[in-house]
């Protein structure tokens, strides 16, 4: 796609201008979907805000009424426990014309809905941390009052920090336990291998460039190749050899349902997370 003609002249807002919405704000301006002066950003702290503004060129004021005054599209990006409070501060300055995206846990798009008692246009979305990367994985949904204008402009937006995937409300609890959540877990596989590797006589960190960077290429393999990860399995595995005799053991023990464990409960989590706010 042509960046020209990718280009929007709207205004996106972003409320906390913490590192996602800084990784959002960065994949925008890379990209050219938005330049410099159609982003503005809200942060209370002084410091913070002044250093975004130097390094990334946008406005960044400190007061949410404001952000959200001079924006098209509002980008919540504050903790869940806020949201509420910050909705009904800005509430006033949201009326129909205005798209809002939520990138908190837990918030689903008709709760943002009934805090503001109006119709909103709301997009849901679940971003994951490797977006500060631009190797995100979001997964959107399209709110009640959303357009499908709305719904593609909210994944060009995301799709500069990574992949987008299109999605059902009904299923963003489950999508916070795979890929929400997710990096958490790969995080944890890939310092346990290269922490097998240190009891095995490597420095840590080595084993940990080799766990990584195999976990990389491995993913890279499933995504660029199109291949079923089962048959890139039998793949690497000669039958007798040092493969095979690792994957007996896993095939062994209980880590598929450890793991099938680990996406249910955060994902149950997440559902009890919806019910609180």
């Amino acid at each position: 796609m042509d960046n020209k003609q990718a280009q929007n002249t709207d205004t996106i807002g972003f409320i906390g201008a913490g590192k996602m919405a800084t990784a959002i704000m960065k994949g925008l301006l890379k990209s050219k979907i938005y330049d410099a002066k159609h982003i503005i950003a809200s942060e209370p702290n002084l410091d913070s805000a002044h250093k975004t503004e130097k390094e990334l060129g946008i406005k960044m004021v400190h007061n949410n009424r404001e952000a959200a005054a001079n924006a098209d599209i509002i980008l919540l990006a504050v903790k869940p426990f806020v949201v509420k409070d910050v909705l009904t501060e800005i509430e006033d300055r949201i009326d129909d014309s205005k798209l809002i995206i939520t990138i908190a846990a837990g918030i689903s798009s008709q709760r943002v809905e009934e805090i503001l008692e109006k119709k909103a246009r709301v997009i849901r979305v679940m971003p994951n941390t490797p977006a500060l990367l631009a190797e995100g994985m979001s997964a959107v949904c399209k709110g009640a009052h959303a357009t499908d204008r709305d719904f593609e402009k909210v994944k060009q937006i995301f799709s500069s920090v990574g992949k987008v995937v299109e999605a059902k409300e009904s299923d963003i609890d489950a999508i916070t336990g795979v890929s929400g959540s997710g990096p958490a877990f790969y995080y944890y596989i890939i310092d346990a291998i290269a922490k097998a590797g240190e009891k095995l006589g490597l420095d840590y960190n080595t084993a940990l460039l080799l766990s990584a960077q195999t976990a990389l290429g491995s993913a890279k393999m499933i995504l660029e190749s199109g291949t079923d990860p089962q048959q890139l399995i039998t793949n690497v595995t000669t039958p007798g050899g040092t493969t095979a005799e690792g994957n007996k053991v896993l095939n062994e023990s209980n880590i598929s349902d450890i793991l099938f464990e680990t996406v249910d409960k955060t994902a149950q989590k997440s559902h009890q997370m919806s019910k609180l706010l």
